[in-house]
């Protein structure tokens, strides 16, 4: 089965009925309206009727607002994130459930690491609330996107699922798992992998100095010589190449930039290392 967006439409107004029929009731007079607010209050019903329209009000509200922002956007874009919110709760599914904390790691996750405003999150969690009904599996999603994504893309899912796995205080050696399962089936080289994984690994390692940590993020071990870092730095500086992430929308070049200034900063540290040596 071929996952599919499913887009959310602007809403309907069949509770506009009920707000009609309130502004019917106010115009038909005030001995009227007092006499029939009198009933329901004594009733307990203009509370019920007060917080309908109010929950009505808030719902119709937020589904024009994802309605309004999904259609603005471009057809890869909402791919890619429609996925990306897919792929992130099935992996939270993995144990059979989703808990509410996994649930706002995942919300979290865009609110803080790619700066998502309110009108994102509304669609984000429109997105989320979809993923976990949709009974497709990790492996037909990871598909799907690996059909639909050339390979600068598939590098940065794996990044973003690094960067949820690693916003919680302790990440799990299932959790490696799962990463690493997710960066083969993407057919991420060896290379490639090492290097992102390298990244993160070492941030729960306090013995690792800061060369050490730059030899990592360029994907090689202590002892490299300078022209196996120039090549790391030039295969690297193509493969995360902003432009090459553009069409995903700026929260996704965004990551590509910070990628960029991290493989920067790591060729620039080495770079002199090797100068000052000669």
């Amino acid at each position: 089965m071929r996952y599919e967006y499913h887009y959310h439409n602007q809403p309907g107004c069949g509770g506009c009925l009920l707000v009609v029929a309130l502004i019917l009731l106010a115009l038909g007079g005030a001995p009227l309206l007092i006499n029939v607010i009198g009933i329901l209050l004594s009733t307990g019903l203009f509370l019920f009727l007060a917080l309908f329209v109010a929950f009505w009000a808030f719902s119709f509200y937020i589904r024009r607002k994802v309605s309004e922002y999904e259609q603005a956007q471009t057809e890869s874009r909402k791919n890619f994130v429609s996925l990306l919110a897919h792929i992130l709760v099935k992996v939270a599914q993995f144990d059979g459930n989703i808990t509410r904390a996994e649930l706002q790691t995942i919300k979290n996750f865009f609110r803080t690491h790619l700066h998502y405003n309110q009108n994102q999150m509304f669609w984000v969690n429109e997105l989320i609330k979809d993923a976990t009904h949709n009974p497709d599996s990790l492996e037909t999603l990871l598909e799907q996107f690996k059909s639909s994504f050339a390979y600068e893309p598939r590098l940065i899912l794996v990044e973003l699922v690094y960067q949820v796995f690693f916003s919680n205080e302790r990440v799990t050696e299932q959790e490696l798992a799962q990463a690493r399962n997710i960066a083969a089936f993407l057919e991420l080289s060896s290379y490639d992998f090492q290097t992102i994984q390298s990244r993160y690994i070492h941030r729960q390692r306090t013995a690792v100095n800061l060369e050490q940590q730059y030899y990592e993020v360029l994907g090689l071990q202590p002892g490299a010589s300078f022209e196996e870092i120039k090549k790391a730095y030039r295969k690297l500086s193509m493969t995360y190449h902003p432009d090459k992430v553009g069409h995903l929308g700026e929260e996704f070049k965004g990551v590509a930039e910070e990628k960029m200034k991290e493989i920067n900063a790591a060729y620039q540290y080495l770079k002199t290392k090797f100068n000052n040596q000669h």
